[in-house]
């Protein structure tokens, strides 16, 4: 698997997630150079604590204060639900301050280039952010910002970053990046030959090991892994933590087939339903955190994507029944549902029964409840689910009244192939560029 490909645009990104809107992230890539001849115990002189840092860092003259990376971690805190201790809130600061040393990297190597942002377009993007990751206009979303500890400014900054980065790349990257009509073609003959093989959605936290730190790695990913077992965003904390440049995406590795992962990510993942994690795993260079979004097979239609029309039948009891009761009449409702002929009569029986009817005509099976999808989509026009609920709830059924099948997916065309191929090779020059501009800035730690 190759962990310098971004398999979807950080320009995208930047509107789905709140916390995907700089380019760089915890990206640490490797530098390919000379050898380092180091002693197997070193002594140390004087003392160097991580954990104490200076209020401020200035890098190439630009100071970055204590309150932009305390207003950073308030938005992960946030997106994590607050469920983090102050260790791992340690571990976080550092790599926000990371994370801001690269945006301001990115932001002053673009105003070096003369690529300007202008603040209406900024602006534009902030209100767009409000509307779809919050629902809210963006006068709400600021007192939401200035609620949880951040602000804003914060936010508007990480938003000039990610634009100006975008747009020099633009200009100084992409027009020297060309897919060749044949490497197109060879794609979509091997996509045509893998037609019904399984593809998994992954997303991935990659912390790289070796045998001098593997075990304190090793360590670190476990407690990354119960952050986020306890409701932790993986797209936050892939982010702040992953050292794959996957990581500018949240962790997104886009859909791969088992042959383009390791052997081990390969077994976890076919032991995982969408939505779970495996992890720490080891793989080779360290430790790998996965989740599996989704599966499918290449080029053929997920019945998941069937567009449905149902009922829900539903009956309640009343305060105090007991058990006894409720199975009773619980049998006799799913009796009734049996008999009912069709979408057409069963307001009739359920009006009966003094049952709730509830339609909804535009419903995808995969928008169900994962144990209802594969029962559902078993049921032919007319008939019902097996009763499920609890006497709290109450007890119901769905209806089948109507189903529209997904069309064969024919795959991505010419174009849309081409356009990916050279967006991974334009973000594979990015992480070479930001390297390049971390090289030579001039870092002070502010006392």
């Amino acid at each position: 698997m190759n962990r310098n490909k971004p398999h979807r645009s950080a320009a995208r990104f930047l509107v789905a997630s709140l916390v995907a809107l700089t380019l760089a992230g915890g990206a640490a890539a490797q530098e390919a150079g000379g050898s380092f001849d180091l002693p197997e115990n070193p002594v140390i002189f004087g003392k160097n604590d991580p954990n104490h840092r200076t209020a401020t860092v200035i890098i190439n003259g630009e100071v970055i204060t204590g309150t932009d990376i305390d207003q950073r971690v308030a938005l992960i805190v946030a997106a994590s639900g607050g469920k983090i201790d102050a260790e791992e809130l340690q571990r976080l600061r550092m790599q926000v301050l990371r994370n801001l040393m690269d945006e301001t990297l990115q932001i002053q190597e673009a105003r070096a280039q003369k690529v300007e942002v202008e603040e209406e377009e900024v602006e534009q993007t902030y209100a767009r952010v409000a509307q779809q990751n919050f629902g809210r206009d963006t006068k709400a979303l600021d007192q939401y910002l200035q609620k949880i500890g951040s602000s804003p400014a914060s936010l508007k900054r990480q938003i000039r970053g990610e634009l100006a980065w975008q747009r020099l790349l633009r200009r100084n990257v992409q027009p020297f990046v060309s897919v060749s009509d044949e490497e197109v073609r060879d794609v979509l003959k091997r996509l045509q030959d893998q037609k019904g093989t399984e593809e998994y959605r992954v997303g991935e936290i990659f912390l790289s090991a070796n045998s001098e730190n593997r075990e304190a790695v090793y360590q670190n990913a476990q407690r990354i892994v119960e952050q986020l077992r306890q409701g932790g965003s993986f797209v936050a904390y892939a982010r702040q933590f992953s050292e794959a440049s996957s990581a500018a995406v949240g962790g997104d590795l886009g859909w791969l087939r088992p042959a383009q992962l390791p052997p081990e990510l390969q077994a976890a993942l076919q032991t995982l339903q969408p939505g779970q994690l495996a992890g720490p795993i080891e793989v080779r260079g360290g430790f790998s955190i996965v989740v599996l979004v989704d599966q499918r097979k290449v080029l053929t239609a997920d019945p998941r994507d069937a567009l449905l029309s149902l009922k829900q039948i539903s009956i309640s009891f009343p305060p105090g029944a007991t058990e006894a009761d409720a199975t009773a009449r619980a049998q006799a409702f799913a009796a009734a549902m049996k008999d009912a002929r069709g979408c057409a009569t069963v307001d009739a029986v359920a009006n009966q029964m003094g049952a709730e009817v509830v339609s909804n005509d535009q419903i995808k099976a995969r928008d169900l409840p994962g144990p209802l999808q594969a029962m559902v989509l078993q049921l032919s026009p007319g008939e019902t689910t097996a009763p499920f609920g609890s006497i709290e709830d109450g007890v119901r059924v769905l209806m089948l009244c109507g189903r529209d099948d997904p069309k064969v997916d024919g795959g991505p065309n010419f174009e849309e192939v081409q356009n990916q191929m050279e967006e991974e090779r334009v973000q594979k020059r990015a992480m070479s560029y930001l390297r390049d501009l971390r090289r030579d800035a001039i870092i002070d730690y502010g006392n």
